[in-house]
């Protein structure tokens, strides 16, 4: 069995070995804490039957945890300087795929189709925070198959996932990721963590994908453009957000009539409607 990369000392013998330089725009944070591996992998629920897909392995941290405990691993991996070191770190796991791609270009939903015959997949990372949001967006929008993704993300990322209408936090990310998933956050995790030390906190969440949406509206699309112009100027009411966006093409009055029939104010803003009542105002404003 391989030496954990956990182990500090591990990480950096294998980044001295191959002469690694972390690529800032990567967003490349090395998980070093076995403690947190532990609990991502609990928290995933990863087990034999399992085919889990990692994005952004890294030097293979996560990793080995994953390929001991699911059926089989496809990891994704853009930085085309770290397959060798996968390749070496992983080597005594034959049921680990690595893809050198951009995980934006990968079609994720013909890989669980090959790999997992059309099965919801889980979907585990230590996921580089400048594209956190664009990469569970399309796993969601692309209806993808998916179980669950649990994913390490930066700490106020995860906060403004699972906050509820009222709150600074609550935005167009919270309605989105619930519309589609049930999120909870299972852990905080320091800066010391990580190899380099990244300058904000992290969290572990997970998304269970929702069996049944939480919401029925005509045309999702719509609505989440009318949620986007709700919060592009988080301190305007509802109405003149509306009225002032490029996406959609609604008048004020039409926004007020609309808010009257949901019982709303006319003088509300966004941040204060809940899924529903986004789902409820998108299918009176739909363009007919």
């Amino acid at each position: 069995m391989n030496e954990k990369l956990s182990n500090p000392q591990k990480t950096i013998e294998v980044i001295q070995k191959y002469d690694f330089a972390f690529q800032k725009k990567f967003g490349q944070n090395f998980l070093i804490d076995a403690h947190v591996l532990d609990k991502i992998i609990d928290a995933a629920d990863v087990g034999p039957e399992d085919f889990v897909i990692e994005i952004g392995p890294g030097i293979g941290t996560l990793t080995q945890y994953l390929c001991e405990n699911a059926r089989e691993v496809a990891a994704i991996e853009i930085d085309t300087n770290l397959i060798p070191i996968l390749q070496d770190t992983l080597s005594a796991y034959d049921n680990i795929t690595i893809i050198n791609e951009d995980v934006l270009k990968v079609d994720i939903a013909a890989l669980a189709e090959e790999k997992n015959g059309g099965k919801p997949i889980k979907v585990v990372a230590n996921l580089p925070y400048y594209i956190t949001t664009p990469i569970i967006m399309g796993l969601f929008e692309n209806h993808v198959p998916i179980e669950s993704i649990t994913v390490m993300v930066q700490k106020e990322v995860a906060d403004r996932m699972q906050v509820g209408p009222g709150t600074k936090d609550y935005g167009a990310l919270s309605l989105a990721v619930q519309y589609y998933a049930k999120p909870y956050i299972v852990a905080n995790v320091p800066p010391n963590c990580f190899m380099p030390r990244p300058k904000v906190g992290s969290a572990v969440i997970r998304l269970t994908r929702h069996k049944e949406m939480p919401v029925t509206v005509k045309d999702e699309a719509f609505m989440f453009k009318l949620i986007r112009a709700a919060f592009n100027q988080r301190r305007k009411t509802l109405q003149n957000g509306l009225n002032n966006s490029q996406e959609i093409s609604v008048n004020k009055a039409e926004v007020v009539a609309a808010l009257e029939q949901l019982g709303l104010s006319p003088t509300i803003r966004g941040e204060k409607l809940t899924l529903e009542q986004f789902a409820a105002l998108s299918d009176l404003l739909m363009p007919q």
